[in-house]
């Protein structure tokens, strides 16, 4: 074997090999790139699936940001081919969609816009447009699902009363949570924001769904009108 060339995982000790270790000591204890070549599932000619996958982490900086990348970014690494790419992207929105799943026994409560900020941000898919969401709950505040309403440009978003409470009525709710991030960064109101927020207030009042709190979010930071007394 050349001292250039790295080993195979056929090659590598089957102690050290990611998907044995899943096995003998549990996802929970293997680290992210090991996780991330099990995703792969194999390398190609001159480069194992583990230093594609620490690539993948070095190009986009996070394990985080590798599963907000679109199949066309991931294609861009080196050793990521459409195919790989299509695996990476659909293990996360399994991810995704399993967290944000109501659970029958125990649904989670959104009384605290904390909760509604990290379920929002788990469903952003690209930071530089604003995304407009739904989330809907019973009467005990608990969790019953959510939609994407709308994906607006660079800089705006469009939500209608009647999508909102449309989908809500469909879902049999009690209220609703909208939530939107704002792609610069900054989670203040917009004056449009505060007369969305309103005019949701009202169509709420009249259809008999509470709007509880509209949130907006960014990456690292985010703030909740009823926080603020405004819902």
């Amino acid at each position: 074997m050349s001292n250039d060339r790295k080993p195979t995982m056929n090659e590598t000790p089957e102690h050290e090999r990611p998907r044995e270790r899943l096995v003998k000591v549990g996802a929970a204890n293997l680290s992210e790139v090991e996780l991330l070549s099990i995703i792969i599932s194999r390398g190609t000619r001159g480069m194992p699936v583990r230093d594609i996958a620490q690539q993948l982490v070095n190009q986009f900086h996070s394990v985080a940001e590798v599963g907000r990348a679109s199949v066309e970014e991931l294609m861009r690494v080196p050793g990521i081919g459409k195919a790989k790419a299509c695996q990476i992207v659909a293990a996360f929105e399994l991810a995704r969609r399993s967290d944000d799943t109501p659970y029958v026994k125990e649904r989670a409560d959104l009384s605290d816009p904390k909760e509604v900020a990290r379920r929002a941000r788990a469903n952003v898919k690209d930071w530089r447009k604003e995304c407009f969401l739904t989330f809907y709950v019973d009467s005990r505040n608990r969790h019953m699902g959510g939609d994407e309403v709308s994906v607006g440009s660079l800089d705006t978003t469009l939500a209608h009363p009647r999508e909102v409470f449309e989908r809500a009525i469909r879902a049999g709710a009690a209220g609703v949570i909208v939530v939107h991030n704002h792609p610069s960064g900054d989670p203040t109101p917009s004056d449009d924001d505060i007369r969305l927020t309103r005019r949701l207030t009202e169509a709420g009042k009249i259809l008999g769904i509470r709007l509880l709190d509209h949130v907006v979010v960014c990456r690292d930071s985010h703030y909740s009108f009823r926080s603020h007394a405004l819902v």
